[in-house]
């Protein structure tokens, strides 16, 4: 596997700078005001006769590429100036400089051939304005300006978007299950094992053109969305050729040049993965050499070091290479191929971490009620690996148009997490966790897009995405302190055990669209109709091993350190330690579902309004294979079949080309996924308890209304107010139980009905009218409330939806002084106090205790980046977390003596100091 890999690592670098050695004439240039001279962005320059054509940057600048010598005539055009035709010649490289008049006179319709490109902020408010339901979105020119690392970090800066665990999305409140991601217009697998989520740390910032979120339903899209409908669009090939290269380096002043504590890895944990070393000799299914009732440690590949060690990080590493090539025959056929590559290697640590578990106060003796209270210090390492293909095929007729897209990343998570703390009869414990990630995700389309006429297009595509999550060797042990010998023993062997998990999900999926425009003289009214099919797959396996002794761990073992003395060969035998087999065929599951939609709409122009109606079907079958008897393979499938339709409405009402309202209204779903109707139990260390499915389960439906006022003042500017309404039928929420007394069990079930309800603001605004000269503002917040229903008796009680911020803010101050090369932003991002860990009554009726939810509590996050280019080399500064608050997550107790602040987790994340540099060639 691991020379499979680095093969195809190899062929991918080796393809890429193959590319690059293909030269033709290249033609650049710049346009600009003929009375200000000042650069002008978006400018449309075009090959006369051809689709071949670019469009200025930042910089007012372009460039043609794939040319070949000759002379050509190229018209230049731009909204409110006059357009310009004039031949040039190209031989080689050349240059040209091109100046355009404003034109005074009112404007008639303006009609572009040359494709438009969707990666700028002009480019996104456009789609945003001329859309026909509610969406937003952020693009690669914004990501630019705030230097964010990963997906994760570029979507938080959404309206009524919020991140949690660094990576998984919420949106408008609703917790990441019930939101839908697409990668470039194909469905992708969840990157997680126990949860209905995407995680969108894995993909890098650097592939991304656009993120948009669809925020209200349409029967075009999946109906399983109700918070957003999330398009994740990489990067398409640029009208010029492109050879970048970037190296980057960031430090955490709570993580670097000071002592990080690791075990030993594998040979390939540098490139995201384990070589083996870590892994089940044949496999997580592989038969193992017995030893007793059990099996030898030493003589089936097992690694068996425990020691910790340490080292001090010197500084994050980050490198990138992209490159983009076109071809253009003279015959005007265009090939274009845009690769990339990345790679990540940072770490993390995360000191004194508070991390508490409590029961119902102790309202008797005024005090908190302790199930565990510990302190934690973790040490991640992180590495990311990423590849990016794209290829594009133009026919000459330029009514056709073919793309290829292929998305690869690899992601190693190495962490180890040391815990001192009590249990809840306040004996002191010492754990350790060791813990070993790696995820793996493809992703790739082959699409087709046809204009037979002016009234009749089609597209289509044809996916493939892959997601693989390998967790293998997870090691946990736990010491308990003797008091009458002042000394940790291990009280229990089965407090020492390995777990191995492997995760395998594919996914096939094909779309076609059709859109034909009427014309009943000034009514033009489109209809459109398509259809979809999905195929996913999932297989889930696990295995876990505890340690044992042939008559008990005799008394001078149990004192030993573990990972230094007890865990050493000397002491694995026959009649020393060995392992046994805790089997529970029962965790273990496979799943199937079948998704088939088809849909029609039509969109009705009557003058000012704009109605947009249509209606989605929807057949979904799921099978879950899972295992009823613990000790033994016996598979037994559980059907879960939905036949639904979803109707849809969305209206506009344009008061003129600034100004315009929409009304919209749609019934969405949210299925169970097969974890969360699985019988797998899987113990979270973090929460230092037992998830588990239900298998009960039942789809939520929800009805969905939206009402917004949008303000266009100028291009690129906007300011927008939405509100919004859902209402929800079975909601599936997050929740726990008690058992023995002190253990949780998290799982998940049905509630009665939610209702989450708000209201969004987004400001993008040029500051040139207070005298603020290549200033911008982005401002964006959000008000959100919701409110859960259980059923009468129940021992939940209602409360807000798990995960929905009362309010959200985003801003940022963008400097962009274009003759120079100078960037600069300061940004700034807060969330309101959200309920991360659901609470519960305790007892019988009538004699009940509450334990409360549990927050995670608003903290202010300020980050600042600043970047300058020197001809074909940029320079990239960033501070982020600058004021580096603390995470806190707290529980709130009302007693008779005022409230009471329990923490449940808390750390300090440390301030990052990033920079990185760029060359072009």
């Amino acid at each position: 596997m691991m020379n499979t890999k680095k093969r195809e690592f190899g062929l991918i670098i080796i393809f890429l700078f193959l590319a690059i050695s293909i030269q033709a004439a290249v033609l650049r240039g710049s346009v600009t005001d003929k009375v200000t001279n000042e650069p002008l962005i978006g400018a449309v320059i075009q090959i006369s006769g051809t689709t071949t054509g670019a469009i200025t940057d930042l910089d007012g600048n372009f460039e043609l590429a794939g040319l070949r010598n000759g002379t050509y005539k190229l018209m230049v055009s731009y909204v409110s100036y006059k357009t310009l035709t004039l031949e040039v010649s190209v031989n080689g490289m050349s240059e040209i400089n091109i100046t355009l008049a404003p034109d005074n006179q009112q404007l008639g319709e303006v009609v572009v051939v040359a494709e438009a490109k969707k990666n700028t902020e002009n480019a996104l408010i456009t789609r945003q304005r001329t859309s026909l339901v509610m969406q937003t979105g952020v693009s690669a020119q914004q990501i630019t300006k705030t230097q964010d690392k990963d997906a994760s970090e570029v979507i938080r800066r959404v309206p009524g978007i919020s991140i949690i665990e660094e990576k998984f999305v919420m949106v408008r409140g609703l917790s990441q299950r019930y939101n839908n991601v697409w990668i470039n217009n194909s469905a992708v697998p969840s990157s997680e094992a126990d949860a209905r989520a995407f995680s969108f740390d894995i993909i890098p910032s650097s592939q991304l053109d656009n993120m948009l979120v669809v925020k209200s339903p349409a029967p075009e899209y999946p109906a399983d969305f109700s918070g957003g409908f999330i398009l994740v669009n990489t990067k398409d090939v640029p009208n010029s050729n492109l050879f970048n290269i970037s190296v980057g380096g960031s430090m955490n002043d709570q993580t670097h040049f000071k002592n990080f504590q690791y075990n030993k890895g594998s040979g390939t944990d540098f490139l995201g993965f384990d070589n083996g070393l870590r892994s089940l000799n044949g496999g997580i299914n592989a038969t193992l050499r017995p030893m007793n009732n059990g099996y030898d440690l030493l003589n089936n590949g097992l690694n068996n070091d425990w020691s910790i060690k340490n080292r001090k990080p010197i500084a994050d590493l980050s490198l990138s290479m992209n490159i983009a090539h076109r071809w253009v025959s003279e015959s005007g056929r265009t090939l274009a191929m845009l690769g990339a590559v990345n790679y990540s290697n940072t770490y993390k640590t995360y000191l004194n971490m508070d991390n508490n578990l409590y029961g119902a106060y102790d309202i008797t003796h005024d005090r908190s009620n302790y199930l565990r209270k510990g302190v934690d210090d973790q040490y991640n390492h992180n590495v990311r690996v990423g590849a990016m293909l794209n290829l594009t095929y133009v026919p000459a007729s330029g009514n056709n148009r073919y793309e290829f897209k292929n998305i690869f990343n690899q992601l190693g998570k190495d962490r180890y997490t040391y815990r001192k703390g009590t249990d809840a009869q306040s004996d002191y414990e010492e754990s350790a966790e060791y813990y070993y990630q790696s995820r793996t995700t493809y992703s790739g389309q082959f699409t087709g897009k046809h204009t037979w006429s002016d009234t009749d297009k089609l597209d289509w595509s044809a996916g493939y995405s892959y997601a693989n999550r390998n967790m293998p060797d997870r090691r946990r042990y736990n010491t308990v302190l003797n008091t009458d010998t002042n000394q940790l023993e291990v009280e229990n062997l089965n407090e020492i055990n390995r777990e191995f998990s492997r995760l395998n999900e594919h996914i096939l999926s094909a779309n076609i669209n059709y859109q034909h425009d009427f014309a009943f003289g000034d009514f033009t009214p489109t209809l459109k109709m398509g259809g979809y099919t999905e195929y996913r797959t999932r297989e889930y396996n696990t295995r876990l091993f505890i340690y044992s002794w042939k008559n008990g761990l005799p008394s001078n073992y149990r004192v030993m350190n573990v990972p230094d003395e007890l865990m050493q060969d000397k002491n694995y035998g026959e009649d020393k330690l060995y392992l046994l087999e805790q089997v529970d065929w029962r965790n273990n599951y496979e799943g199937n579902n079948m998704l088939g939609a088809g849909y029609a709409g039509v969109n009705l122009p009557f003058g000012k309004w704009n109605i947009y109606a249509g209606v989605r079907f929807e057949h979904s079958r799921m099978e879950l294979i899972s295992n009823t008897q613990k000790n033994e393979k016996s598979p037994t499938s559980v059907y879960y079949t939905y036949d639904d339709f979803f109707p849809s409405l969305n209206a506009a009402y344009r008061l003129n080309e600034q100004h315009q309202f929409r009304l919209s209204y749609g019934r969405t779903v949210n299925r169970p996924e097969f974890r969360e109707v699985s019988s797998s139990v899987y113990y979270d260390f973090d929460l230092a308890s037992n998830v588990q499915g239900n298998y009960d389960l039942k789809a939520a439906y929800i009805d969905n209304i939206d009402l917004g006022y949008e303000y266009y003042p100028s291009n690129g500017e906007l300011i927008s107010v939405s509100l919004f309404y859902k209402r929800f039928k079975n909601p599936i929420e997050w929740t726990y139980t008690v058992a023995g007394g002190t253990d949780l069990i998290y799982s998940y079930i049905n509630a009665k009905g939610a209702d989450n309800y708000g209201v969004e603001v987004d400001i993008r605004k040029n500051l040139d009218f207070i005298g603020m000269k290549n200033f911008s503002l982005s401002l964006n917040g959000a008000l959100i409330k919701s409110n859960v229903n259980f059923e009468p008796g129940s021992k939940e009680e209602d409360r807000p939806m798990q995960g929905q911020s009362p309010y959200l803010v985003n801003a940022g101050l963008f400097y962009q002084q274009p003759k120079n090369g100078w960037n600069a932003a300061i940004l700034y991002n807060r969330i309101g106090k959200r309920i991360i860990g659901v609470g519960r009554s305790l007892g019988s009726a009538g004699n009940e205790v509450r334990v409360p939810d549990s927050y995670e509590m608003p903290r202010n996050a300020i980050d600042l980046s600043a970047s300058k280019k020197f001809g074909k080399l940029e320079v990239k500064a960033a501070i982020r977390d600058v004021l580096a608050e603390k995470v806190s997550f707290k529980q709130f107790e009302n007693t008779e003596n005022g409230e009471v602040q329990q923490i449940t987790r808390q750390f300090k994340p440390g301030r990052s100091f990033n920079v990185n540099i760029s060359y072009n060639f």
